[in-house]
């Protein structure tokens, strides 16, 4: 799995969780987490979560970081135990920077003192399983009240952040996958 930073800013819009996005953005073939900066601007026709859709809650934001993961070879159950790995590593993250905060996990969602802070979505392919999670740089804009790194944390270096998570993130996948390969298999006699 290999990560990458998109130096330019890039709106969101659900058009991006698609697969090969990743490849055709950076050149490089197989499993990836991407990251970004820029707007959020979902439209409820190219929303997936079925959930949103029939509460006709599109997803605005002015500014979040982003990470789109593309994972092939999988089921959708794992993508989205590998979703809610993410959002736990970014919660690791923040609390790491920011050790008094009041931050918590509401299935895949991250609170940052009581307000919403972030989007996340897993969905399946034809060929692979794919993820976006995105938390808040700003709050101003938003539809609904949310907190932001900007108003409520400390981070302030928004690449840094992002490529310490995706590494954190690989790193758990690929200890996950050690863990997996140490073991005997259990038998009856």
């Amino acid at each position: 799995m290999f990560s990458y930073f998109f130096e330019d800013n890039l709106k969101y819009t659900g058009k991006e969780l698609s697969p090969h996005f990743i490849y055709r953005k950076t050149g490089k073939m197989g499993d990836a987490i991407f990251s970004f900066i820029g707007e959020c601007d979902v439209p409820i026709n190219h929303m997936v979560d079925i959930e949103d859709v029939l509460d006709n809650s599109p997803i605005y934001s002015k500014k979040m970081l982003h990470f789109l993961v593309e994972i092939f070879n999988i089921d959708l159950y794992k993508g989205v135990l590998l979703q809610r790995l993410l959002v736990v590593k970014a919660i690791e993250l923040i609390k790491e920077i920011c050790p008094n905060i009041d931050i918590k996990r509401v299935g895949d969602d991250i609170f940052i003192n009581e307000k919403k802070a972030s989007v996340s979505i897993a969905s399946k392919s034809l060929t692979s399983i794919l993820i976006h999670f995105a938390i808040n740089i700003v709050s101003e804009g938003a539809i609904i009240e949310v907190s932001s790194f900007e108003n409520d944390t400390y981070v302030s270096n928004y690449k840094e952040f992002a490529e310490k998570l995706m590494i954190s993130y690989i790193d758990e996948i690929e200890d996950i996958k050690l863990a997996t390969t140490k073991v005997l298999g259990v038998y009856n006699e």
